[in-house]
């Protein structure tokens, strides 16, 4: 099934090609031998001594001079030449449409916007219309080329980035696959029919033209539409079964499914519109009690299941915006398109709208001749309604077995932490190896995200936090407790923290080992008979089961971004420095009783006062880590390894 798939369906801002961004580099190949030392020196302590004996034999003869190793570079390097970014094919289909996986919570992030207070259904439409105003202000930037070109921070600071993700935000749309996924992109058209929004309301769906004979409706317009859509849901005779559940569903069930649904007319049509539409926005109802910030998150990662406003989404499309009567607002991301930066990035433009709007709404003169808006009709029969029972069922196991807590640890935040001439990011990332180790006696496989924007349709790679040096200064902390004194302490911690930051320069220049070895790996598939020892070696299937999955995603502005774990007993952790706090997100799955998110979040909460406690010591005399200015390097990709 191809990658990426052209539909001239609808009007869309179409990406810039690499020639359109001539200063960007191609994302290099890193050479072969670096790439196996580092590996084996990021497993070495994370896999017992036999393990790692029989692999390390494994890498040699893999690396050997003449062997496959080289065989495979060579392939890799011609791929460099003629594509304009050789790993980006590979990586989309290995780290999303390849997952059977159901989005929610195990793929999908969501952002969180500070609680709203509405008064009546009116403010929750106010909102919302001035959301969806804010979107199209935003679409018409890029339909023009006109955002902004982004540049790096931290490291490297100044270079040019890639802007190609932003493309995707509203343009995007992943139809599920038996056995892999399609990334749908719409490409631009000589006649655009008028452009859409997907409203969701009581679990329906109901199209919003936005643009009505050349005329892009006001806010006003907008807030009229929402209104009838709100008085169309509530009639009861009316309504569909709530077809939403099915895109909540595992992968290759939601596309058996949809292979029925399609045979009917009236559902091909109504799968046609969502899947044009520029976004969803969903109109939730109450959640319940008086939400807390993981009450909120939790809404919007799957929406409290199917008794509440689980099935008010279609998960397929790039962008949910959720506006709940309750004030809990916020966005869900459908993540293959693009990542956690270009979400956060649009998000906060389109708060900053919303707050320059016109508090006062402005009635349109033009209200008696807007049509009304559309409700989508379904025909379902038996075997779709077994679909949805199905869907119901494993929503609600997903709701139930997610361990889920929102932590603000307010001892300190990022300016203390450059105050001792740290990465924020680096410190965090070193404070959750400790966190773990306290909890778990051990390290485990980290997946942190970092951008390779600076490189052509670049996207990210990872950073192996749990390297070495976190060990060393771990069980130093932890073990050492009474016998080790804190000035060495204070060293270990300055030497992981050093090691960190110099994995993550690697990483954003290129040269980490995750992507080389999933290209090598790929390339073998290609051409190999069978797939080589070194990728069915146990300690390469352990070095891809991230038990610890994180992702920086600092923001400007007041919100938040949470996700799940990527495997059954492991953590998400989300973290967002501000300068006198920092936010975290931690997740765990019930179903492993080895895990706790509340645990976990303590142990942070430890782990950092402890830091802060070492820091006041005398500061030992050690080489001045490389770029100890506060990293953007790694900020807010969305995780999902």
């Amino acid at each position: 099934m191809p990658i990426l798939e052209k539909a001239s369906r609808k009007t869309a801002a179409k990406a810039p090609s690499s020639e359109e961004e001539p200063g960007l580099p191609k994302l290099p190949v890193p050479p072969l031998q670096q790439t196996l030392a580092t590996y084996l020196r990021c497993m070495r302590h994370l896999v017992s001594d036999e393990q790692f004996q029989r692999s390390q034999a494994i890498v040699q003869r893999f690396g050997a001079p003449g062997g496959l190793g080289e065989a495979l570079q060579r392939k890799l390097l011609e791929r460099r030449e003629k594509t304009a970014n050789w790993v980006a094919e590979y990586w989309l289909n290995d780290m999303y449409l390849n997952n059977r996986l159901a989005l929610p919570v195990n793929s999908s992030p969501a952002v969180i916007f500070g609680r709203q207070h509405f008064q009546d259904t009116s403010g929750q439409l106010r909102f919302a219309a001035s959301l969806i105003s804010g979107v199209l202000s935003y679409k018409a930037l890029l339909d023009s080329h006109s955002i902004p070109a982004d540049s790096a921070k931290g490291q490297l600071s100044g270079q040019p980035l890639c802007m190609k993700q932003y493309y995707g935000l509203f343009s995007s749309y992943r139809l599920p696959g038996h056995t892999q996924d399609t990334l749908v992109a719409q490409s631009s058209s000589v006649m655009p029919e008028p452009e859409h929004v997907i409203v969701a309301c009581c679990n329906q769906f109901f199209v919003l033209d936005v643009v009505i004979n050349f005329r892009r409706l006001s806010e006003g317009d907008l807030f009229t539409q929402l209104r009838k859509i709100i008085k169309m849901a509530s009639n009861e005779d009316e309504r569909s079964p709530p077809i939403g559940l099915l895109t909540s569903d595992e992968r290759s069930q939601w596309a058996k499914a949809r292979t029925v649904l399609v045979k009917d007319s009236t559902n091909r049509d109504s799968l046609d519109m969502i899947e044009r539409c520029v976004c969803l926005v969903c109109l939730d109802a109450p959640g319940g009690d008086e939400p807390s910030d993981a009450a909120m998150a939790l809404q919007l990662l799957h929406g409290g299941g199917c008794g509440k406003n689980g099935a008010n989404r279609w998960y397929d499309k790039s962008l949910q915006f959720v506006v709940g009567r309750d004030g809990v607002c916020g966005v869900v991301c459908e993540h293959s398109p693009f990542d956690g930066i270009v979400l956060v990035q649009c998000t906060e433009h389109l708060l900053r709208y919303m707050m320059k709007s016109p508090k006062r709404l402005v009635r349109a003169d033009s209200v008696s001749e807007l049509p009304a808006p559309r409700r989508l009709r379904w025909k379902c029969s038996p075997e779709i309604q077994g679909h949805l029972a199905s869907s119901a069922e494993k929503l609600q196991r997903i709701v139930k077995s997610l361990d889920f807590t929102v932590y603000r640890f307010n001892h300190y935040g990022k300016e203390f932490i450059k105050k001792q001439k740290c990465s924020p990011d680096a410190f965090v990332q070193v404070a959750l190896q400790l966190a773990f180790y306290r909890r778990h006696g051990r390290l485990a496989p980290t997946y942190e995200s970092a951008s390779i924007r600076r490189f052509r349709e670049g996207r990210v790679d990872n950073i192996r936090s749990a390297t070495p040096e976190a060990l060393a200064f771990v069980s130093a902390a932890v073990d050492g407790r009474a016998t080790v004194p804190g000035c060495e302490k204070l060293r270990l911690l300055k030497d992981a923290i050093r090691a960190q930051t110099e994995y993550t320069v690697m990483a954003i220049t290129g040269m980490a080992i995750d992507n080389h070895l999933l290209g090598l790996r790929e390339v073998a598939r290609e051409v190999c008979e069978e797939l080589p020892e070194m990728f069915r070696d146990e300690t390469y299937l352990t070095s891809n089961r991230f038990v610890l999955s994180t992702s920086q995603v600092p923001t400007s502005m007041e919100m938040f971004c949470c996700y799940g774990p990527v495997v059954p007993n492991g953590y998400g952790a989300c973290y967002n420095p501000q300068p006198d706090s920092i936010l975290f997100c931690i997740s765990s799955f019930h179903g492993c009783q080895d895990t706790s998110s509340s645990k976990f979040a303590k142990a942070v909460e430890e782990s950092l006062v402890e830091m802060r406690d070492l820091c006041s010591l005398p500061q030992p005399a050690a080489p001045k880590a490389p770029g100890a200015k506060e990293s953007a390097a790694t900020s807010s990709q969305g995780h999902k390894p």
